[in-house]
């Protein structure tokens, strides 16, 4: 084996072969006949639709709502009491709000598009606004995700207290934000 020249193009397209789960290949040139695999476009399409299967975020409301009680109990500790807490929050700046569960267990409250998400790590709950860059944030509640165009973060650690009359200001602005994109997208599609 040590004196053994590397394979040639056609050998490594053999190997590449043998390696590769039948049906998932990429077709190399001719090395694999047409029948055999999948074209990428066509093996999108059936991944698409085997993660549909698998990753279907719930619109259900009261299975969301349902979902983020579970994961509120589940965390039985400081970060459950603030998702709590910021979950309170963000219905009483808005009562339309909609919860939603989505990617594999993301508390998300939207109104017109997203608002806001609720994801809980170990040292933070992070409250990660869509539109967050466009939001006024004179109280300087967000304090992470500064740097992007987009959105923007609030970071609660243990301990910290959310300024309450503040955050349901930025509530309700993000709300307003969707509002307004929203309207000017059925302006546009008129």
């Amino acid at each position: 084996m040590a004196g053994r020249k590397p394979a040639g193009g056609a050998e490594r397209l053999r190997i590449l072969w043998r390696l590769l789960p039948q049906g998932l290949c990429h077709r190399p040139a001719r090395a694999v006949p047409a029948g055999l695999c999948f074209s990428l476009p066509e093996y999108g399409r059936l991944a698409k639709r085997r993660l549909a299967k698998t990753m279907k975020p719930t619109s259900d409301a009261e299975a969301a709502s349902a979902n983020i009680t579970r994961r509120i109990k589940e965390l039985a500790d400081w970060r459950g009491a603030t998702l709590a807490r910021v979950r309170q929050l963000i219905h009483a700046a808005d009562p339309d709000i909609q919860e939603e569960w989505k990617w594999r267990g993301t508390p998300v409250w939207s109104h017109d598009g997203i608002v806001c998400t609720g994801e809980s790590y170990k040292e933070v709950v992070k409250l990660t606004f869509a539109r967050g860059a466009a939001l006024k944030d004179p109280n300087k509640l967000f304090n992470s995700s500064l740097e992007g165009s987009t959105r923007r973060a609030i970071d609660l650690r243990e301990g910290e207290k959310i300024k309450e009359a503040a955050f349901t200001q930025l509530i309700r602005a993000a709300v307003a934000a969707n509002g307004a994109a929203h309207a000017a997208r059925a302006a546009r599609k008129k």
